[in-house]
């Protein structure tokens, strides 16, 4: 039976712009076992709910420029950690994780919160689920902003930016997540926001989840995740509410997806989509305050 790790509160004490109260929600993980996700909810409970998805190999500390603002604007802020990452719970065995099992386990936290009329907000594997789940449930939302991500159906040649992570983070023996996230930020970060990416994983078993990502990503049409996120699409050609693209100029791994959402999602229509300058792949690090205006925009609390 795979082992479910708990986080060490220790590390994550006093952590740079991150004083949010810590909320839990269990979900089922199979095997009759659960895991506690854990998650920020900020901001009035009657306000717009919105919703912010990290990816790899981040958690919502990402989010932490972001959250305070939105929350100040009267809004319902909820960024989870995903299982495996943040002070979430974590599967020791690789082969715990599944694309399937994350999309599941994220549908399992929104369905136990009872959100509706869902603002997203979604980057890199925030991405791969939030979309999956707009394409699946899209009467649960009420606009989307996508900034550097993708839905892969498992056409065309993965990139090699993407190919070099994909074969990095399963065979580098360090595997420093701190470093990662810097590496993919304009903006240098602190030694303390460096060891805030570090916390959750104190040693190798606790990067599992984390290792297990890039593989997970459907680079053929017979993957498994293709064929749902075949489905997916079926429903994002169909959704007409606000589809808003955000990519920033210095990510190589997305560089010109914005372009494919903005073809084949119909509420893409007229929505002001730009490159925002000045972004790395970690664009939530960078340029915070270009999302927040327009979360806010959509949300109808802009100034």
């Amino acid at each position: 039976m795979t082992d479910i790790l708990h986080h060490d509160p220790a590390r994550f004490t006093g952590l740079p712009d991150y004083a949010f109260a810590d909320r839990w929600q269990a979900v089922d993980v199979g095997g009759g076992r659960e895991a506690r996700m854990h998650y920020v909810d900020e901001g009035p409970r009657d306000g717009p709910v919105l919703l912010l998805l990290h990816g790899e190999p981040s958690w919502s500390y990402l989010y932490r420029h972001m959250i305070s603002p939105l929350a100040a604007a009267g809004c319902r802020v909820v960024a989870p950690d995903l299982i495996g990452f943040g002070k979430s719970d974590k599967l020791a065995d690789q082969g715990s994780y599944s694309y399937a099992a994350h999309a599941d386990w994220l549908e399992q936290f929104v369905a136990a919160l009872g959100l509706k009329d869902i603002g997203l907000f979604c980057q890199d594997w925030g991405g791969l689920l939030g979309l999956r789940m707009v394409g699946m449930q899209p009467e649960r939302f009420a606009f989307v902003v996508a900034s550097n991500t993708f839905l892969p159906v498992g056409k065309g040649e993965p990139s090699p930016a993407f190919l070099a992570w994909r074969e990095f983070a399963a065979s580098h023996p360090g595997f420093e997540i701190g470093r990662i996230i810097q590496r993919a930020t304009v903006r240098e970060l602190s030694e303390a926001e460096v060891a805030a990416y570090d916390a959750p994983f104190p040693d190798e078993s606790h990067k599992a989840g984390a290792r297990a990502f890039p593989a997970l990503v459907p680079i053929s049409e017979e993957d498994s995740g293709a064929v749902d996120n075949v489905r997916a699409w079926d429903g994002l050609r169909r959704f007409e509410r606000p589809f808003l693209t955000l990519f920033t100029d210095q990510d190589p791994i997305t560089k010109g997806g914005e372009q494919f959402f903005q073809k084949m999602v119909p509420g893409a229509a007229g929505q002001p989509h730009r490159i925002v300058e000045g972004g790395g792949h970690f664009c939530q690090e960078d340029v915070p305050e270009v999302f927040v205006a327009a979360m806010l925009d959509l949300a109808g609390r802009g100034g």
